[in-house]
């Protein structure tokens, strides 16, 4: 009989090795991150934050197969610091407050690249229009939780940013830089 127990009892163990360990569930502190976003005037850096958004995040670094990664932005708080900017990007022409007040990026699909260097492949939800787009960023582990920081480039024309007499990018940049630090701890 105690030999069935045992048996039994090693038995459950190496099942539950063999089952692959569930991804931490990571939830963002909004006090320790900053989104920020630099357009272009006329060649100059045209610099702006928003002031609210939410990243969740289910990762294991080691083994960041089945991660994911949910990012969403409150496209009604961007500030570029200048009351008539702030008053124009509300319109139509570019982030549109009333028809899309918000941005959501979402992926399934996150790799290590080296290191602490990872991507997250997924589909970037921005006034109307879903693109693919590829977000690295770098995983920085500590004893109060982690940090996870990237910078990349999105076409505003491809997403309708800067519509109108904007939709050249002789006065406006083609490009804009978007950068981000995610203070995040473990818990859901």
């Amino acid at each position: 009989m105690m030999k069935m127990i045992v048996r039994f009892g090693l038995g459950l163990l190496l099942l539950a090795s063999a089952l692959p360990l569930r991804a931490a569930d990571w939830k963002m502190d909004p006090a320790g991150s900053k989104l920020e976003f630099v357009a272009t005037f006329e060649k100059a850096a045209a610099p702006g934050v928003f002031k609210e958004f939410d990243t969740r995040l289910r990762f294991d670094p080691d083994k960041p197969a089945g991660s994911s990664l949910e990012v969403t932005v409150k496209v009604t708080s961007a500030d570029m610091g200048i009351a008539d900017v702030n008053k124009e990007i509300r319109g139509k022409d570019w982030f549109d407050y009333g028809g899309f007040p918000q941005v959501e990026f979402r992926s399934t699909d996150l790799r290590r690249a080296e290191g602490n260097r990872y991507v997250a492949r997924g589909t970037l939800s921005l006034k109307g229009v879903k693109q693919a787009l590829e977000v690295p960023f770098t995983w920085t582990a500590s004893a109060e939780g982690a940090l996870m920081e990237g910078e990349l480039s999105v076409k505003r024309g491809a997403f309708g940013i800067g519509a109108g007499e904007w939709a050249a990018s002789d006065v406006i940049g083609a490009d804009v830089k978007v950068k981000f630090r995610v203070k995040l701890r473990k818990g859901g």
